[in-house]
């Protein structure tokens, strides 16, 4: 069967996004060119992903020319078939496709529309003195009056001066009948000119200019976060190949090469350890400055700083596959999903911006044709109201934020795949922990094993402890041929034989601790794994079980036996694994998860952070269920669970609360973290399991990033809404000052130019968001 090629995609970098409306309508001109099957902008990451045949660089800069977008010459990208383009050699280690930060760019400062405006704020200045001066009589005192055609002069170059960008792309977008920002402006400043209002017109042209400057810096800042990212890992490396040392581009650098970090050196690949030992600060991955000791067998990641000794990397990954890789990936990704409240902005300035600019044609004619009105002040009126048209502010309310607060998350080692995670999270009410993993260590270890009475046994059950030496024992055979009547080591040998093959966590800690017995696994046939139970398998031809409590029960096995034992080992907050036949058990081994020291701390910061339920869902039985509850604040669990009937739990917490959180592993708990509205996952450096399947992960193996990411998603809300209702309400107070003829020009250019800039001011302050 043959299947359909998939389309080539390019990613570019681009120039010039200021305006998040703006880049929606060079998104559809994209779209709309001969070849390209699909484009998307984001705004966010400054850049566009381009499906099917890219129209040429000079075409792509002729169809943003409308707001001087235009491809970063310095971040060129080359089209992959069926993938993403490829990034050029000058990006940095282990940046995704088209990541290439482009071209030094000059200081704000030294930017053309910075100097534009201010020679324009200069020659308002002078025009405005010499204005003051004659007004004030000086003339009169010796010194000759400004003429009025030299102050008109300087009106006039001030305007063109501030105006000169927004006026040239204006008149380009006026010939094609395309309103933007930039259209309104120049009209209405020439209809000031044209009316004689040359202050008017000057002082207009030098606020677009100003908030043109404010707001290409502020968004810019915003970007920042993000370009840190690309920075962070070197862009060469220093390998072994062919038996010597060599400096190499990091897109050569092939799975399997030995790399050599040095002290103080930055890690460019990520790799496994195979030589030496050091402390390496993984801040970039993980959020976490402690360092991490390494040594020999460790993984180590792309964008880390190595400490004080020097290693040898086996390196497992290449560039464009590193976990620092996928963070930028998916953060650039999650910049450019939709978030609920950006469509609601979307749908509202689709209809808001062609009715402002109906009402400005309606009051400039409607007075003078019905009611004999003069001209002059309607017209004035209606440029007026032209310029408050263009939602800037609006539109730009919930990206910026979003960008902002994602950028802030990645840096300290939480990712957010989506600024629809961000807000659910932001909203939510009751959040969902898996216990093993998440709120323990997730590393059993086994505390004791208790072999039942049998025949050939005596009556008493006989406890191995750490030091008991069985080396002396073997399997033998109780007379029917298998370990039922056999010594301790044998029937302890048939469930290392079982737990060997089993990929349980518990299963792995009790070959372990049988292996330090010197007890070392049976042969076994027919092994089968029962999810959520434990598992089976034949030994000389006797079926044998190794589970949990739940599992011998559906067998119809006789517990009384083993009763007081898992009654205490249960009350002692421990699991219990018990091995046996179909009708009777012959051991039982408890083990122990220690909580995780910041387990509790992050509990209480939940509810400090507006949390009001916390609940702990758990495969293992009640008491330990209830000791680990305990230990780390949670007064509410459920216990003995399994994964279908996690899921069914979450699935009544979220039509009890809508929105619901699930905390988990991001492997065995998928189901789960995939029912909830937000999934979670701890300890997603080097996992690509995690990476893919929550929506949020916690990079390190720390709890307590889970409060920041609260605390930061419910600010971003916050911050969006206030965006918002400033944008409108700005919006309505200058649309009434209309009417009575209190909305001069310049007056409108700071409500909708200036609203522009502060909301974006306030979306900055996101990045003050930090851990605490």
């Amino acid at each position: 069967m043959s299947t359909a090629p998939v389309p080539d995609r390019t990613v570019y970098r681009l120039a010039g996004l200021t305006c998040a409306d703006c880049a929606a309508r060079f998104e559809r001109k994209l779209k709309e060119y001969p070849g390209v099957i699909d484009a998307t902008v984001n705004f966010g990451a400054a850049k566009v992903t381009i499906t099917g045949t890219p129209p040429p660089v000079e075409v792509i800069n002729e169809l943003g020319a409308f707001d001087n977008i235009r491809v970063d010459e310095g971040a060129l990208g080359r089209a992959v078939p069926g993938g993403v383009a490829d990034a050029t050699s000058e990006s940095p280690a282990g940046a995704p496709a088209g990541a290439a930060p482009g071209a030094e760019q000059p200081p704000w400062w030294a930017a053309p529309t910075t100097v534009l405006t201010g020679l324009s704020g200069v020659l308002i200045a002078v025009a405005f003195g010499l204005q003051w001066l004659t007004g004030r009589g000086v003339a009169g005192q010796g010194v000759a009056a400004a003429p009025e055609s030299l102050i008109v002069g300087l009106y006039l170059l001030a305007t063109l001066a501030g105006g000169w960008r927004a006026g040239r792309q204006g008149l380009r977008n006026l010939t094609r009948l395309e309103f933007d920002m930039n259209t309104l402006m120049t009209v209405a400043v020439m209809g000031a000119v044209g009316i004689g209002y040359w202050e008017e017109a000057a002082v207009v042209a030098f606020l677009f200019g100003v908030s043109d400057t404010l707001s290409e810096y502020s968004i810019e800042r915003a970007r920042r976060s993000l370009r840190s990212l690309l920075e962070l890992a070197p862009r060469e490396a220093q390998i072994v190949r062919d038996g010597r040392e060599q400096t190499v581009p990091v897109e050569d650098v092939q799975v399997g090469d030995l790399l050599l970090v040095r002290p103080g050196e930055k890690i460019a690949m990520d790799g496994v350890v195979e030589s030496g030992s050091s402390s390496v600060n993984e801040a970039a991955i993980t959020g976490e400055a402690i360092p991490v000791a390494k040594e020999a067998g460790a993984q180590v990641f792309a964008g880390s700083i190595n400490g004080e000794g020097a290693l040898r990397v086996r390196v497992s990954k290449l560039a464009q596959d590193t976990t620092l890789a996928k963070i930028i990936e998916m953060v650039e990704e999650a910049q450019e999903q939709r978030a609920p409240m950006k469509a609601f902005v979307d749908r509202f300035a689709r209809y808001y911006t062609p009715a402002v600019m109906a009402a400005a044609v309606l009051i400039t004619v409607m007075p003078p044709l019905l009611l004999a009105a003069p001209w002059q002040p309607w017209l004035y009126r209606g440029l007026s109201l032209l310029i408050i048209a263009c939602p800037c502010a609006l539109v730009v309310s919930t990206p910026v934020a979003i960008v902002t607060a994602i950028g802030n998350a990645a840096r300290n080692g939480v990712l957010i795949k989506g600024g629809v995670h961000l807000e659910n999270l932001g909203s939510i009410r009751a959040i969902a922990f898996d216990k093993t993993g998440t709120l323990t260590e997730g590393r059993p270890r086994v505390t004791d094993i208790d072999v039942l009475a049998g025949a050939g046994l005596g009556d008493e059950r006989q406890a191995l402890g750490s030091g008991d030496d069985l080396q002396g024992l073997e399997p033998g055979d109780g007379g029917d041929g298998t370990a039922s009547g056999a010594s301790p080591a044998a029937r302890l040998a048939v469930l290392a034989g079982i737990e060997s093959r089993s990929e349980h966590p518990l299963a792995a800690a009790i070959v372990t601790a049988l292996a330090d017995r010197n007890i070392n696994p049976a042969e076994v046939d027919d092994f089968r794994a029962l999810p959520g139970k434990g598992a089976h398998a034949l030994y000389r031809g006797q079926r044998y079980y190794a589970g949990n409590v739940r599992l011998f029960e559906e067998l119809g096995v006789n517990l009384d036996q083993a009763r007081p034992l898992l009654d205490q080992r249960h009350g002692e907050g421990k699991t219990t694994v018990l091995f046996g036949t179909p009708s009777e058990v012959l051991a039982v081994v408890a083990l122990a998860d220690h909580v995780r020291d910041s387990s509790r701390w992050a509990i209480d910061r939940l509810g400090e952070a507006g949390v009001t339920r916390t609940i702990m869902l758990s495969g293992d039985n009640e008491a330990t269920a209830r000791a680990v509850a305990q230990q780390v604040g949670l007064a509410e669990y459920r216990a003995e669970l399994l994964p279908e009937d996690k899921v069914a739990y979450v699935k009544a917490l979220v039509e009890q609360h809508q929105r619901v959180a699930m905390v988990g592993d991001g492997v065995n708990d998928a189901p789960a973290l995939a029912t909830a509205t937000t999934g979670i996952a701890m300890g997603g450096a080097g996992s690509d399991t995690a990476i893919e399947t929550a929506d949020i992960v916690l990079m390190g193996d720390d709890l307590t990033k889970l409060p920041y990411a609260v605390r930061l998603s419910r600010k971003t809300l916050a911050v969006i809404k206030q965006n918002i209702a400033f944008s409108l309400i700005i919006k309505a107070l200058a649309v009434l000052l209309v009417f009575p003829g209190w909305l001069t020009l310049w007056l409108a250019v700071l409500s909708d130019t200036g609203a522009t800039v502060l909301v974006v001011l306030n979306s900055l302050r996101l990045l003050r968001v930090g851990e605490r």
